[in-house]
């Protein structure tokens, strides 16, 4: 696509989150023209102080060719793009759907199809990477649909991807991939916690248990990443831990569908669904550790201003 081409393009954002914030963002700084969607006001202020547009409500994305989808679930996927403000209504025949959220496979497949029969194109692309890899356009797309899906999106893949992986012709690949990571991204999680948990029951300091494994064959990405978050006691939700009870209930739904037991991965579901239950489902997904702390009455490390407070 040639710069002016790119500077043409009008591009849409729902989904001002973390994820969508960063992306809209980096679309920005690579000339796009973006306008971000949002239900929430400050996010919607937050995206116009960095240089954008906003709306309150998809249908006013009528005026974009991309539109990207990154929104927490199937649901508000469904909301977005066929609710009573929905986009798929307003847009022009030949505009691309870019479906971000992770969500079934076969609901994947399903949405390719119903937006196909309304002369629109869809790339099914579930992102990773976190928040700050979206802010500064690393992320990993996991992606499938037509050729001409990728072609006409080449730009903004590349403005906000480090790497595109093209998977298949058909959307639902894409979302099977994603699937595959959020299996062992929720698994590795509550394993890291039980880990933590278990150390801490043993007395051992939880700063040393972090140095030895992060050192050592058990360590993880998550364990790396997300065991910091325990250390100093601040559980602000990067990734909730209602995330991973949504996706590792995708997990054993298609494991269900495929009739193929996830025993693993049904256990990590568990513990997040047990630390949703206790109240902790708006914290970050590490807050799956105080399961252990109710359970067991190990004592986690407390954020420096509780400490000071204390």
């Amino acid at each position: 696509m040639s710069q002016h081409d790119q500077q043409s393009l009008q591009v849409g954002v729902i989904g001002l989150g973390a994820m969508g914030m960063g992306t809209a963002t980096v679309l920005l700084q690579h000339g796009f023209n973006v306008t971000g969607c949002d239900i929430s006001a400050d996010a919607r202020d937050a995206f116009v102080a960095a240089g954008g547009r906003s709306v309150a409500t998809p249908a006013e994305l009528a005026h974009c060719h991309i539109v990207l989808v990154v929104v927490v679930n199937g649901l508000q996927v469904e909301q977005v793009l066929f609710g009573e403000q929905g986009v798929v209504s307003q847009l022009a025949p030949g505009s691309l759907i870019m479906q971000c959220a992770t969500v079934a496979p076969s609901q994947a497949k399903q949405l390719g199809e119903r937006l196909s029969g309304q002369g629109l194109m869809m790339l099914d692309a579930p992102i990773s990477g976190g928040a700050a890899k979206a802010k500064s356009g690393e992320l990993s797309v996991m992606a499938s649909g037509a050729p001409e899906t990728f072609t006409y999106s080449q730009g903004v893949l590349d403005a906000m991807a480090a790497k595109v992986y093209r998977l298949g012709d058909a959307p639902g690949v894409g979302s099977s991939m994603k699937l595959v990571n959020q299996l062992l991204a929720g698994v590795h999680i509550a394993t890291a916690a039980e880990a933590m948990a278990l150390g801490i029951r043993m007395g051992l300091d939880p700063e040393v248990i972090y140095d030895v494994i992060t050192h050592s064959a058990g360590n993880s990405w998550m364990f790396e990443n997300r065991v910091p978050h325990i250390l100093s006691g601040d559980y602000t939700p990067l990734s909730a831990v209602d995330i991973f009870v949504k996706d590792l209930n995708i997990v054993h739904q298609t494991g269900r569908e495929l009739a193929l037991a996830t025993p693993v991965a049904s256990s990590a579901l568990q513990q997040f669904t047990a630390a949703s239950g206790a109240g902790f489902g708006r914290e970050d997904d590490s807050a799956v550790i105080k399961v252990y702390q109710r359970l067991s009455g190990i004592a986690l490390p407390e954020a420096a201003n509780d400490a000071q407070g204390a």
